[in-house]
């Protein structure tokens, strides 16, 4: 699940950072014009002042408030709330001194943000617009008068501390917060790449799911006439070896068709949306039987390893399709003497499934798990990827190691149910 701050969109978090950096500007601001006033060291106009002061407190509660709503943060939104701070910047300057006001160069805080978030088009207008503010406060403004030589001695101390001031908290907002607001554009970025990502695989397996249900109702009528021929061809030859040839054919047609009749059950369950809630223990020890009728062949030792009580489940009718393909697949590797554990902790389950093959070669590594690749002769390489699809889809995860001492090992993470756990 997603941290609150990551369900905002990026425009949002960034409009929340503009507004707590006006929050903090305008505090500065008002703390010095205030020690401006109690020290009676200017003579400013203190109602214009205190009232583009209020404009600038009206403007951040009326943003904060506008933030609660649901509409969209909007680039040119964005824009427009840049440039009232720029303008409301541009009228305390005219009050206090103009261009000669060590804090004009608090203009290229706004122009940076900005330049870091919204379109050259965004950034070019305003910038026109900071310009603009700049070159007419070097014409008009309301001038600083000092009443004796000894006041104009502390003026200039005055504006050599306030270049450095505002030089620091330009500094410290342009390097804060537009790398926040940047990390939080490539954070969107992120997640729209693994969004488009997902849809398609979602579009592959939706192929792959539209070709298999093809082919399943194709198999019907094949499988129908192979299981009567097969009968018919067991009371025609009653040699024993033939008939126990026969008797498997004839069990591995029914496994086909009674599998045919599992995706048909399976679907409409998954249509429906009946999961059936379940001891994963059991759920386990059931999928390796169906699984041990398909590859009769294959050896395994099957141990649990957690303690306390067994967690439960409530497995999609696909989820345990994707263990009999994790299943197959390390038979494929070597059938014998296969390592089959299930354990869990109190938040998840694995179950680790381990073979005694050749390991999985570096060079392909990255390759695997993707559509129609495959390191077998024989295959169509969808195994491990309908496999990983709907674990990820069950809230898991699938992941395949070189064991240290040979083999693959295999494992299979999923969340457990928190309620009512199974005493088996």
């Amino acid at each position: 699940m997603l941290e609150p701050v990551q369900l905002l969109s990026a425009s949002r978090q960034n409009l929340w950072r503009l507004t707590l950096i006006r929050i903090l500007v305008l505090a500065a601001q008002a703390g010095s014009v205030g020690i401006a006033y109690v020290s009676d060291l200017l003579p400013l106009p203190w109602l214009e002042l205190s009232m583009t002061l209020c404009v600038s407190a009206g403007l951040c509660l009326l943003t904060a408030l506008r933030l609660r709503g649901p509409w969209p943060v909007t680039e040119l939104e964005y824009a427009v709330q840049l440039a009232c701070d720029l303008i409301i910047h541009s009228v305390l300057l005219y009050y206090s001194g103009g261009s000669t006001n060590p804090f004009v160069s608090y203009y290229l805080v706004p122009l940076t943000i900005a330049a870091a978030i919204l379109p050259w088009f965004y950034s070019m207008v305003l910038s026109g617009l900071a310009l603009t503010g700049y070159t007419a406060l070097l014409i008009w403004y309301h001038p600083l008068h000092m009443a004796n030589v000894q006041h104009e001695a502390m003026l200039i101390s005055l504006h050599l501390f306030g270049m450095w001031l505002n030089f620091a908290l330009s500094a410290a907002f342009i390097t804060f917060f537009v790398v926040k607001m940047a990390g939080a554009l490539r954070r969107q970025d992120q997640l729209q790449a693994e969004r488009r990502e997902e849809m398609l695989r979602d579009q592959q397996l939706l192929a792959v799911a539209t070709q298999a249900a093809g082919a399943a109702h194709e198999l019907g009528t094949p499988l129908a006439t192979m299981s009567v021929l097969i009968k018919e061809l067991r009371r025609e030859h009653p040699d024993p070896l033939l008939q126990e040839d026969l008797a498997v054919l004839q069990e591995q047609v029914k496994l086909c068709k009674d599998t045919l009749q599992h995706l048909v059950r399976a679907a409409e369950a998954d249509r429906r949306q009946t999961v059936e809630e379940q001891s994963a223990a059991a759920w386990l020890e059931a999928a390796l039987n169906r699984w041990h009728l398909m590859r009769p062949e294959a050896s395994y030792r099957y141990q649990r390893l957690g303690q306390g009580s067994v967690p439960r489940l409530a497995p999609p009718p696909d989820l345990t399709q994707a263990l009999l393909n994790l299943l197959n697949n390390a038979a494929d590797a070597c059938p014998d003497d296969l390592d089959i554990c299930l354990d869990w902790d109190a938040y998840e389950l694995c179950i680790s499934i381990r073979d005694h093959g050749v390991g999985v070669p570096l060079a392909i590594a990255e390759q695997l798990g993707k559509p129609f690749f495959t390191t077998k002769g024989k295959g169509f390489g969808l195994g491990l990827f309908l496999s990983q699809a709907s674990v990820t889809r069950a809230g898991g995860s699938v992941k395949l190691y070189n064991h240290e001492e040979g083999g693959t090992l295999t494992e299979l993470r999923l969340p457990r149910l928190a309620a009512r756990d199974d005493h088996e």
